[in-house]
Parts: C-alpha cells; structure tokens; sequence
C-alpha cells in the first residue's frame, strides 16, 4: 500500500510541475491585459486544479464546517488565521474562500520560477523580512487597502508548517494588522497533515477538516490577548479534530 501512496504522490507532483508551467505563461501573457480581480480567479483556477487532482489521484477530500461563520458582503472584511500544517491548505483556502485572499508571505517566493512568477502578477503583501518594522508598515498600508475593496488577508500565526500533534509559537503580526484596521479576525483550524505531511513525498487519502471559528471582534482590543484567544480556540479545535494525534500531550 505504501508503493501505491509512492506511486500516486510521485504522479501528482509531476502533474503539478507540468500544469503549473503553460499556466503560469498564460498568467504572465494575459496579466497586462486583466485588472487585479481577473488575474487572482485565473490563478485560482491552477489551485482548484490541483486540488481537484488532489482529490482524484490522491484520495484526499475536504470537511469543512463552520462556513456560515464566515461575513457576508462583497466589501465585509476579514482577517483569516490559521493552523499551517501543508501545503495543502495554501492550495484549498483559494479555492474554498467566496473572497478574493492577499496572502502575506516572504518576498524570496517570487522568485520561484513560474509559480513565483505568476504570484508576482497577483495583488499579495509579499514582505522583507530583514526589515520587519518597514515589512509590518507595509503589511497595515497594504492591508487596509485590500480589505477596503473586499479581498481578505490570510496569514499563518505560527509562521512556518507544523508537524502533526505539535504546536508552534503563535506570532502577533495577524491580530496587530486586525487591531490596526478594525477587521474581524477568523480563527481555522486544518487537519491537513493527517494527509499530506509537512515535508513529506508521500501523501495518504483521507479526510481533511477545515473548521472555521466565529469571527472575533478586534476593536479595542491588545494584539496580545486577541492572539491568545485565537490560539487557544486553534489549539482546543484540532484536539477535538484530530484528538490521535495529540494523545499523551
């Protein structure tokens, strides 16, 4: 069984690297010609294809719950925080979300050839992390802009992919960007390691939960303790998703 999640995972990976290059080309042609809008749900649609084939080649399938605590209105703003433990969850929130999502990441991705690329065409926050006080300015300028014209950001508190069971440190920036504009914040936990491995070639069929927090008011509050709300609502979630994986702990 192993040999055939091998085989499988090795055929997604080649699907993906074969797809992504005529993709990003046509993003990086058409872009010019596409206002900021368009060139996001074009990308979007290389995502839901590797989602879909996700899906078909690898056995992986989404339970999300919780979807009617998402706001309502095309201008309604949201920032979404979440549990990172794949690449699997970057793929899906795109595809899952009715908003268009600015993620905020480090600037070297663009160079990434022709996934970069393509994201480079897209309105995303991508930051210097050397310069972190410039990089958080530019992250509330940018922010208040995206979330004025109804695209949510998306961050991951915890900064990087965490192993399956395990918690990271939970950084401020999300809930210091929700205090400094006002925007609810949208607390998600994922069980996308069940699946897909944080580093792993090998990818196992399975279900994997996206379960989304009620929106948590960010209005005089202290960046600090939103965070700690958020975390402990993250943490106490995946417990109850994925109560395997943290036995003993």
């Amino acid at each position: 069984m192993i040999l055939v999640h091998a085989i499988r995972s090795v055929l997604h990976l080649l699907f993906m690297a074969v797809t992504v290059v005529p993709w990003a080309l046509a993003v990086l042609i058409a872009a010019p010609f596409l206002n900021s809008t368009q060139v996001y749900w074009m990308c979007a649609g290389w995502l839901k294809l590797a989602v879909r084939s996700g899906e078909l080649m690898l056995g992986i399938r989404n339970r999300i719950s919780g979807f009617e605590n998402l706001p309502v209105g095309t201008t309604a703003p949201a920032i979404l925080l979440l549990k990172h433990q794949s690449t699997w969850e970057t793929f899906c929130m795109p595809t899952l979300m009715p908003h268009p999502l600015a993620y905020v990441f480090k600037k070297e991705l663009l160079y990434v050839p022709f996934f970069g690329w393509a994201m480079a065409k897209m309105d995303m926050i991508h930051i210097d992390r050397s310069k972190r006080a410039q990089a958080f300015n530019k992250v509330v300028q940018q922010g208040q802009r995206m979330l004025d014209q109804g695209t949510w950001v998306i961050m991951f508190p915890e900064g990087t992919r965490i192993p399956r069971g395990e918690q990271g440190a939970y950084k401020t920036g999300g809930t210091r960007l929700a205090v400094a504009t006002g925007a609810p914040v949208i607390p998600i936990a994922v069980t996308s390691a069940k699946c897909w491995p944080r580093k792993a070639l090998i990818k196992r069929p399975g279900v994997v939960d996206f379960s989304i927090g009620k929106p948590i008011p960010s209005q005089g509050r202290e960046a600090d303790e939103l965070m700690r709300e958020v975390e402990a609502w993250i943490e106490a979630e995946m417990r109850r998703l994925d109560p395997e994986a943290y036995a003993g702990r």
